[in-house]
């Protein structure tokens, strides 16, 4: 038995007046997993505990099948754990963005949470320069991928509250910086980065090429190194991830599960969705477990922009879930999941809480009446809910 996650990050929305009250789901253009959601079980799931931030984070952990209640420390760690850098028992881990900060008429706004999604080059030439002239024994600084980077802070506070960029587009910044013990020295590398940003010779390139510049950094989603069980001991299979994302990467890490890179994968609408789909169905020749994820359609609710956002659905539909549907056939018996992992509203342009559609399809071939598509109110009408969306996988599995 071959068992795949296939997750759109961010897909699930809201009804948007312009879609005739339709959401991006229902709008879309999703002949695959219209297929899936008519043929499997289809319903709605709780990915974000009572009381928790709906993150990526939390919300992957879920999809992934563990409790975040038991085991969710903060998103940096898994980061860091995909980039290859170890948390000591004292170390605390920051996620960085790249920013773009607009300063007009007295107020200091979020103009870019990803500093017009800068490219992993750039973002490593300024990482690398916040090291040189930043890191020491206290701080460190480790590029990643494209505006997504990680600070450590050894023997650090992890009682500071820090805002993701992400939810603050357009909003004054101030209020939203760092706050509690320590917070003081978190505000004092902003300051010091946006000098060494501005004084960057990348900085006036960027401009003169029409890009963002990233003229600050942005720390959020702090956390120590987590306890998890790997997949062979909690589930009993081998695996494999795919993503562009160091958050998912580094939850793999912990899971015990392989990591594959994609050439051209970026966590934007510009990844190489076909490359992904190939890369999945190739690892399960040799693997009980593939999880796929997809971000493109989470970037674009973020933005704003519902025609990326349109865009993202379908050519997830299109490029990844079609040709792993028709891959997995050489396989015999298998059982795939998809779902998002959290709601990512255009309207809100950040995450919510509210349950998700997810469909688990196993290759029947009977049609269910009554079921229009893979939407949210498809899902809703079935009548099915899973009140802690850790226990998907379990349902996946069969067990």
């Amino acid at each position: 038995m071959k068992y795949v996650v296939l997750l759109g990050d961010g897909m699930s929305d809201q009804p948007i007046k312009t879609l005739d009250g339709k959401t991006p789901l229902q709008a879309a253009k999703t002949p695959n997993m219209d297929f899936m959601a008519r043929r499997g079980t289809l319903g709605l799931a709780q990915t974000v505990p009572q009381g928790y931030p709906p993150g990526s984070d939390v919300a992957n952990l879920s999809m992934f099948g563990y409790n975040p209640v038991e085991c969710y420390t903060g998103r940096s760690p898994l980061e860091a754990a995909s980039m290859g850098v170890s948390l000591g028992p004292d170390d605390v881990a920051f996620r960085i963005n790249l920013v773009n900060l607009d300063a007009r008429a007295g107020r200091l706004t979020m103009n870019d949470y990803s500093a017009g999604h800068i490219s992993t080059a750039d973002g490593r030439e300024l990482v690398e320069e916040l090291q040189r002239q930043l890191g020491n024994d206290e701080f460190s600084f480790h590029p990643g991928v494209s505006y997504r980077h990680l600070l450590v802070w050894h023997g650090g506070n992890t009682q500071i509250k820090a805002t993701p960029p992400h939810d603050i587009t357009g909003q004054d910044v101030i209020m939203h910086f760092p706050k509690g013990e320590g917070a003081e020295k978190l505000i004092e590398l902003m300051n010091s980065s946006q000098l060494i940003f501005n004084n960057h010779p990348q900085y006036k390139r960027r401009l003169a090429a029409g890009e963002t510049p990233a003229n600050s950094i942005w720390p959020w989603g702090l956390g120590k190194a987590p306890a998890m069980a790997n997949y062979r001991d909690k589930f009993g299979l081998s695996g494999a991830v795919i993503s562009a994302v160091d958050l998912i990467k580094g939850i793999g890490v912990y899971a015990g599960l392989d990591i594959i890179e994609v050439p051209g994968a970026t966590g934007y609408l510009d990844t190489n969705f076909a490359g992904k789909a190939s890369a999945a169905v190739e690892a399960l020749k040799e693997r009980d477990f593939v999880f796929v994820h997809v971000e493109a359609p989470d970037e674009a609710s973020h933005s704003g922009k519902l025609a990326d956002k349109l865009k993202a659905i379908e050519l997830f539909d299109e490029l990844i879930v079609g040709p792993v549907l028709e891959g997995l056939k050489q396989f015999g018996e298998y059982r795939v999941l998809c779902a998002p992992d959290h709601p990512t509203p255009l309207a809100l342009m950040t995450h919510t809480s509210d349950a998700v559609p997810f469909v688990i399809y196993s290759g029947e071939e009977a049609e269910k009446p009554g079921v229009a598509g893979y939407d949210e109110i498809s899902a809703k009408g079935t009548g099915v809910h899973v009140a802690e969306g850790f226990r998907l996988m379990e349902q996946l599995l069969g067990r």
